[in-house]
């Protein structure tokens, strides 16, 4: 409020008034009791009319005198009033001057000295360099790399405990990580697989058509769903439902506390935890994969039928075609399949960090994690049954 304005008879003055001497000074004074009340509407009355004064002319060689000496009682919100006031004025490069403030103020002021430190410039953050990036990625897949090695050997040793010591292992946990991993992820499993074999029965079809050999797409589909398909799709199904479910878990228990507190009571956490689930995705893997297996020959074999070919000759191609050992070669992948999935989401849910995010940042790096590792291990399987026939 401008002090040129007379106060209505009747009405309370303002606690603040602004007042424009010259061009290039101004004042504001302060009166009576000032507290967030009082100042209700005035502080942007006066910050309209301090922002329109900056405005006019050369800023910086404006001067504001902030006048306390008739201030009755002041609190934070008439501290905070004065300190929004100053940081406007040194902003543009003017200069504040405070009169008149009591000394029982004083040191609540000094609490907000310096005030730049509550006002600070926005520091932009200098872009890195691809080399810098290239070594920080580097060095964050090598220690990636060196804490799944580590994670390896200590879970190889308590698998290992485990067999010695059947007795100790928390089969209750054992019972429900294999039931929500491998009971509950029967649907998906299921339709994921009949749409597999109807897909692949198709594709094959459309091609060996045109060489007059549509027979031969069944047992080639049968040899393809039991050696690759049956064990990837479904290890994929599980790294997206039971190693992020696994990741989510400990990561919460991780952020609780809850794994320090097993350290601290002389528990291995790896036993505790980890061995349970690792031993459920061993069973449920190989008893999915089996699963999948059937329902896509199954589906595949109503696919052939729309190419006149007939259960019987399906299921004489297969039999022709398809041997115990390429079902074995199948359910041993499965094995390491289930394996990797369990054990990276474990990883990952012990590798949990702090906040809000971590958890859900747990679980997509299970996802991610478990799939690159299911290609490796399937590459390197890929090699192996090369060069020995399995």
């Amino acid at each position: 409020m401008d002090i040129s304005q007379p106060t209505p008879a009747g009405q309370t003055p303002p606690v603040a008034v602004w007042s424009s001497v010259d061009a290039a000074n101004a004042k504001i004074l302060l009166s009576g009791t000032v507290n967030v009340y009082t100042l209700g509407g005035i502080w942007t009355e006066v910050q309209s009319s301090h922002n329109a004064w900056l405005a006019q002319g050369n800023a910086s060689a404006k001067t504001l005198t902030f006048d306390a000496s008739q201030v009755v009682s002041l609190d934070g919100a008439g501290i905070a009033f004065l300190i929004d006031v100053q940081e406007a004025q040194q902003k543009v490069g003017g200069t504040f001057t405070l009169t008149g403030l009591d000394a029982r103020y004083q040191p609540l002021l000094k609490e907000f000295d310096p005030i730049s430190n509550l006002f600070p410039t926005p520091v932009v953050k200098p872009q890195r360099s691809f080399i810098v990036s290239t070594g920080m990625a580097t060095r964050n897949l090598l220690e990636d790399a060196k804490g799944l090695i580590t994670f390896a050997g200590h879970l190889a040793a308590d698998l290992v405990w485990s067999v010695m010591h059947p007795r100790e292992v928390r089969w209750g946990d054992f019972v429900n990580a294999a039931v929500q991993a491998g009971i509950a992820a029967l649907p998906i499993v299921g339709l994921v697989s009949f749409l597999i074999g109807v897909i692949l029965s198709f594709q094959a079809a459309i091609g060996m058509k045109q060489f007059g050999a549509t027979s031969f797409v069944g047992p080639l589909a049968a040899l393809g769903i039991v050696r690759e398909m049956g064990p990837l799709i479904t290890a994929i199904l599980l790294a997206g439902r039971s190693s992020a479910a696994f990741a989510a878990e400990i990561g919460t228990m991780t952020v609780n506390s809850e794994v320090d507190a097993l350290v601290t009571g002389g528990l291995s956490p790896i036993r505790f935890l980890v061995v349970p689930r690792v031993l459920a995705g061993i069973l449920v893997m190989p008893i999915l994969t089996l699963y999948a297996d059937i329902v896509s020959i199954f589906a595949s074999m109503l696919t052939m039928l729309a190419y006149g070919i007939p259960f019987i000759n399906f299921y004489n191609g297969m039999i022709a075609a398809v041997g115990i050992e390429d079902i074995a070669s199948g359910l041993v992948k499965a094995t390491l399949f289930g394996v990797v999935v369990s054990a990276v989401g474990c990883l990952r849910g012990m590798q949990t960090g702090t906040g809000a995010a971590a958890v859900g940042i747990s679980a997509t790096k299970a996802v991610v994690s478990s799939i690159v590792m299911i290609v490796l291990v399937d590459g390197i399987f890929a090699v192996i049954s090369y060069r020995t026939g399995f």
